[in-house]
């Protein structure tokens, strides 16, 4: 059975960004980030950001550097940006369908279970993958433009 709504793919953000506010695509500049984009543009689906600043943010969003990460947070406040992020794309995407998720175990474990609980499939292609490993699966699974 197809999906009877839209697949959305979702990318961490990172670390590394430029220095100045920029459409949220071009802020992260890591290869990491840059090949998960990549790969989520090619898909011809819609693309969000996951942001631990923002929340969902789209592609040409503009906003600012920032310093924030899931990975020093505490439990109650992922699960509480969780709620806010599947509050955001339940908005942006009401019909929604599937989720692939390019992104950590942070940015998915509260989110995931937000959507699965709405009924929304998730895919988590590269689970359990070592930074290197995401970034030859990439090479490997994205289509040359």
């Amino acid at each position: 059975m197809q999906p009877s709504g839209p697949t959305v793919y979702l990318v961490s953000c990172v670390s590394q960004k430029r220095g100045q506010a920029c459409a949220a695509r071009d802020l992260y500049v890591s290869d990491l980030f840059r090949k998960a984009r990549r790969h989520a543009e090619g898909s011809g689906c819609p693309w969000f950001i996951l942001s631990a600043e923002h929340g969902l943010v789209a592609p040409g969003q503009v906003i600012a550097p920032y310093e924030r990460t899931l990975n020093s947070m505490r439990a109650t406040d992922r699960r509480a940006w969780g709620e806010r992020v599947a509050a955001q794309l339940a908005e942006a995407i009401p019909s929604l369908s599937r989720v692939v998720f390019l992104a950590g175990k942070r940015y998915r474990e509260f989110l995931a279970r937000h959507l699965a609980s709405r009924g929304v499939a998730v895919s988590v292609p590269m689970d359990g993958l070592r930074i290197g490993e995401q970034l030859s699966w990439l090479g490997q699974h994205t289509p040359l433009t």
